[in-house]
């Protein structure tokens, strides 16, 4: 405990906190990053993303579960990527704060020369970029703060193409993202954005909430994101294909529960009341 009786991984409750480059952290509103890194059991969130991380759980009590289904899919995803696929560069949006088994980890893991630029737009993200950054002497770890919904700025930032070689694949990452995009701001538009910049034999891994198990868990949960100024919207399994997957051929089994897509064992895995978020790898032809 600290001095002021805080346990020694909280963050301080403070109004505003300055990162090394100078932005500021509003620590007084939740922030999607921060509460996904409080259901993980991390420890850089701020009272206000607690709070509101615990009104949605006692809507989906299990959503914690989910959170880590959908964390173990991103590995096996990157690990699929890099052995079957042969694919070695990776864009990775909305990355979210460092935690166990970061992109660039696994893929260099699997390939020591495997390039990653990471994105997302959390000033507190930002701050730990050290940690993001630190990878093999072979490959490549780079870090954007930039804005999903800005894909322009995305593509031709500096950072983007001196880290990615555009003329070979790469794979596009927007694991658990594209549900805090909601209709009005043309998330098809985006992806189709993204994809068209990226070379053919390229790949998109991608996941999504849906409200198609527990309707009333998963509605609360988004109606207390969105009460917080987190915007957000579930979507079933058809809707987040067809936002998601146009025109790209999916990888067996396609589109199917996080916890269900290339498990590493045939042991016992939650329901899918449980789990409720679907996920998909496909290739761009």
């Amino acid at each position: 405990m600290t001095k002021d009786g805080k346990k020694a991984w909280e963050l301080p409750d403070v109004g505003s906190l300055p990162t090394a480059n100078g932005p500021q952290i509003d620590t007084s509103v939740p922030h999607s990053a921060r509460v996904y890194d409080y259901y993980l059991g991390g420890k850089d969130h701020f009272p206000a993303d607690r709070e509101m991380a615990e009104r949605a759980a006692r809507s989906w009590p299990a959503v914690r579960v989910a959170v880590r289904e959908n964390r173990a899919f991103l590995g096996r995803a990157v690990r699929y990527l890099v052995r079957e696929a042969g694919v070695t560069q990776f864009l990775d949006i909305g990355a979210g704060l460092p935690s166990a088994g970061n992109v660039h980890e696994i893929a260099q893991a699997e390939d020591p020369a495997a390039r990653v630029v990471y994105v997302d737009n959390d000033p507190i993200v930002l701050a730990h970029a050290r940690s993001l950054l630190v990878g093999t002497p072979e490959g490549r770890t780079a870090y954007m703060d930039s804005d999903l919904r800005d894909p322009d700025r995305i593509l031709g930032d500096p950072v983007t193409r001196r880290t990615l070689d555009f003329d070979r694949p790469i794979a596009l990452i927007m694991v658990a993202t594209l549900h805090f995009i909601v209709d009005a701001e043309q998330p098809c538009a985006i992806v189709g954005k993204l994809m068209e910049a990226l070379p053919s034999g390229s790949y998109f891994a991608s996941s999504h909430v849906t409200p198609e198990f527990d309707p009333e868990g998963v509605g609360g949960l988004v109606r207390a994101y969105n009460n917080s100024g987190i915007a957000g919207q579930a979507r079933t399994k058809q809707e987040f294909t067809e936002m998601a997957f146009a025109g790209l051929e999916l990888v067996d089994p396609g589109v199917t529960l996080v916890s269900e897509w290339h498990p590493d064992s045939d042991g016992e895995r939650p329901s899918a009341d449980q789990v409720n978020w679907f996920g998909g790898v496909a290739r761009k032809p």
